[in-house]
């Protein structure tokens, strides 16, 4: 018994002899999946060097070396600095700025808190950069696929609207060619969705991580000031 397809009925016969509607709804998808997969590339070897770099940094600065070397090296870096780096360096810049004879401690103790609150935030912005795009992609394409499926298989109801007897043959290319757009839907919001909540999971991690280290960097500076 023969199970090979005919060639009405290849994938790609098939999305060439869909209508514009459904033709214009496979392009979106596709466009939309790709582009996912290139956030979806570029986040995971961004989150992935954030945690190394996070890790690296902790110990170098739990390893009870000099804070104000540890200082230097960060500045010297720059923008390529990773997160923790630019937090930590942005609370000690401004704690040395205002730590001089006569400042209150609430006073340092403040404005270090704020510059690190802000470089926090900033941090935070730009790693949860492209997450709003995957959440879109992954609840609205399934949608947008379904609707190029109806479209196509109205069509394929309409074109049999003169015959007087239809058969299985004369409807299946035009359902099979209006599945294909669900099936791009799917294809384009599964990764994006699985990618979505992994991303999340990975940066509520590291918004911890900053969290915790910011208090326990905090209470160092804190105890400096006093000092001084």
């Amino acid at each position: 018994m023969d199970f090979s397809l005919a060639p009405e009925m290849s994938l790609l016969h098939l999305v060439m002899q869909a209508s514009w509607v459904v033709k214009l709804v496979m392009l979106l998808l596709l466009a939309a999946s790709l582009l996912s997969w290139w956030f979806i590339f570029i986040k995971y070897f961004t989150l992935r060097r954030e945690q190394r770099h996070a890790e690296a940094f902790e110990d170098a600065f739990w390893s009870g070396g000099d804070v104000g070397a540890l200082y230097q090296k960060v500045a010297r870096m720059g923008g390529d600095a990773s997160s923790m780096e630019l937090i930590f360096g942005s609370g000690f810049r401004e704690f040395l700025k205002h730590r001089h004879p006569g400042a209150s401690t609430e006073s340092v103790m403040e404005s270090a808190r704020r510059a690190m609150r802000a470089a926090y935030q900033r941090e935070m912005d730009a790693l949860e950069a492209h997450l709003p795009f995957l959440a879109t992609v992954g609840s609205v394409s399934p949608y947008v696929g379904l609707f190029g499926t109806v479209w196509g298989i109205m069509n394929a109801f309409r074109g049999l609207a003169n015959v007087s007897q239809a058969t299985l043959a004369q409807v299946a290319p035009g359902i099979a060619e209006a599945l294909i757009a669900t099936a791009i839907g799917l294809f384009a919001a599964i990764p994006a969705v699985i990618a979505y909540n992994r991303f999340t999971h990975d940066i509520d991690r590291l918004a911890n991580r900053f969290d915790v280290f910011m208090e326990e960097f905090s209470n160092i500076l804190q105890r400096q000031a006093v000092q001084h």
